[in-house]
C-alpha cells in the first residue's frame, strides 16, 4: 500500500492522465461492446441471405478503417493541432456510434461503423501521441502501465452494460457509445494543447527537420510482426482448447479466466523493465511471448495449456505499453502524430492479417498448435535479437525507479 500511495503522489498532470486511459479505451470499446449482441442482431435481419456474413463485418469495420487512416489523423494532428482534433473525433464518436439505434438499415449501420472507425483513428493516434507530448520517459511510463492494468477491468463492466441495454431492445447497445459524451466534457475542460519544445520552435534559423521515414519504416514493421503475434491467441484460442480436448464454452471460460489475470501482471513487469533500454522491454515482451504461444502449442491437457497461457498473458499486457514507449521515443514533437499514427496503423493492420497468416500456417502444419508452436519460435528469434542489440548498445543505463 505505501508503494501504491508513493506512485500515485508521483503522477503528475493526473485529471490530463486519467482522462487519456479511459479516452484510449474507447477503440477498444467499438469492437468489444459488439460482441455480446452479435447474435440478437443477426436475429433481427434473419430475412436478409447474407446477415450472417455482413454483421461480423460491421463488428470489425471500424477496425479497417483506422489502419488505413490513422497515419493522415496524425499528420492532422501535427499540422493544425492535437487537441481541436480529438475533441472533434470523439464528440463524433458519440454520435456516429450510436447512430445505428435509430437504424433499421444494415448497409446503412455498416456504413456508420466505418465512420466510427475514422473517428477511433484520430483518438487513438492522438491519444498516444499527447502522452508522449505531457511527460518525459518516466512519466510516459507510469501512465502507460496505468492504462495496461486499468483497461481489462473496463472489458467485463461494458459486457454486463450491452447486455443490459439490449435486453431492451436488438440494436439497444449501441447506445453505450455515448459514454463518449462525458469523455469529451473531461477533455474539453482537462487537456490543452502542448506547447513547441524551444528546440524544436519553428522560429530559430535552423531548418525545418525532415520527416524520420528510416524510424517511421522501423515502427510500423516491428509493431507489425508484434501484432500479428499479439492477436494469436486473442482470434485463435478456442479452436486450441478444442485441440487439447476442451470443447464446452463454459469449461474453456473457466479455464481461461484466472490466467486472464495476468495480463494485468505484464503492465506492472513493463513498468520494471522500464528501468532499462527499449530493446530490453521489447525483448522481454517478446521472450514471454514466445513461451506462452510455444507452450500452448505444445500443451497436452488443460493444466499445460494454463501455464502456457499465463506467460503468453503476461507477454500480452507487456507488448502495448512497451510498444508505444519505444514508438514514442522515436519521434521528435514537430512529426509525433504522424509517428504515432504510423504506429496505430500497424497494430491495426497486424489485428486483421493476424487470423489468415495464423490460418494458413495452420493448414501447412496439420494442426492450430503447431501454428501456435511456430509463432512461439518466431516472437522467440524476436527476443534473440532484441538481447543481441542490448548487448551491442552495452550494459542498459538505469532510469529514474519508481516514485522518483
Amino acid at each position: 500500500m505505501l508503494f501504491l500511495r508513493q506512485f500515485y503522489r508521483g503522477l503528475t498532470l493526473k485529471p490530463q492522465g486519467f482522462t487519456m486511459i479511459v479516452a484510449g479505451f474507447l477503440p477498444v470499446f467499438a469492437i468489444i461492446a459488439m460482441f455480446p449482441v452479435v447474435a440478437a442482431i443477426i436475429g433481427h435481419f434473419k430475412d436478409l441471405p447474407d446477415a450472417a456474413i455482413k454483421v461480423p463485418a460491421m463488428v470489425t469495420a471500424p477496425g479497417y478503417a483506422i489502419a488505413l487512416l490513422a497515419p493522415f489523423a496524425g499528420a492532422l494532428a501535427d499540422r493544425y493541432g492535437r487537441r481541436p482534433l480529438l475533441l472533434a473525433c470523439t464528440l463524433a464518436y458519440g454520435v456516429v456510434g450510436a447512430a445505428p439505434f435509430l437504424m433499421e438499415n444494415l448497409d446503412a449501420i455498416i456504413a456508420s461503423r466505418i465512420l466510427l472507425g475514422v473517428c477511433e483513428a484520430g483518438i487513438l493516434t492522438i491519444v498516444n501521441t499527447l502522452i508522449a507530448d505531457y511527460w518525459d520517459d518516466d512519466g510516459r511510463r507510469n501512465w502507460l502501465m496505468l492504462q495496461g492494468l486499468v483497461g481489462p477491468f473496463f472489458q467485463p463492466l461494458v459486457f454486463i452494460l450491452v447486455a443490459a441495454v439490449a435486453a431492451v431492445r436488438w440494436n439497444g447497445g449501441f447506445l453505450v457509445y455515448l459514454i463518449a459524451f462525458p469523455i469529451f466534457i473531461s477533455m474539453y475542460f482537462f487537456l490543452f494543447e502542448p506547447k513547441v519544445p524551444k528546440a524544436e520552435n519553428p522560429a530559430a534559423a535552423q531548418p525545418a527537420e525532415a520527416f524520420p521515414i528510416g524510424a517511421a519504416l522501423g515502427v510500423g514493421a516491428l509493431t507489425l510482426f508484434a501484432s500479428v503475434l499479439y492477436y494469436v491467441f486473442i482470434v485463435n484460442g478456442s479452436i486450441v482448447w478444442h485441440e487439447v480436448g476442451l470443447s464446452d464454452p463454459m469449461a474453456i471460460s473457466k479455464a481461461t479466466f484466472l490466467p486472464s489475470f495476468f495480463i494485468l501482471a505484464g503492465s506492472v513487469l513493463f513498468r520494471l523493465l522500464s528501468r532499462y533500454g527499449n530493446a530490453v522491454q521489447i525483448g522481454g515482451f517478446l521472450a514471454m511471448l514466445g513461451l506462452g504461444l510455444a507452450g500452448i502449442g505444445m500443451a497436452h491437457n488443460v493444466l499445460s495449456m494454463q501455464a502456457g497461457l499465463i506467460l503468453q498473458q503476461t507477454g500480452a499486457g507487456m507488448a502495448v505499453p512497451a510498444l508505444i514507449a519505444w514508438a514514442q521515443s522515436k519521434f521528435s514533437f514537430a512529426h509525433r502524430g504522424r509517428g504515432m499514427g504510423i504506429w496505430t496503423s500497424a497494430f491495426f493492420l497486424g489485428q486483421a492479417v493476424s487470423p489468415i497468416i495464423v490460418g494458413f500456417v495452420a493448414r501447412a502444419l496439420g494442426s492450430m498448435q503447431m501454428a501456435f508452436l511456430a509463432a512461439g519460435a518466431a516472437a522467440l528469434a524476436g527476443a534473440v535479437i532484441c538481447g543481441l542489440r542490448a548487448m551491442q548498445i552495452g550494459k542498459p543505463a538505469l532510469q529514474k525507479p519508481f516514485g522518483a
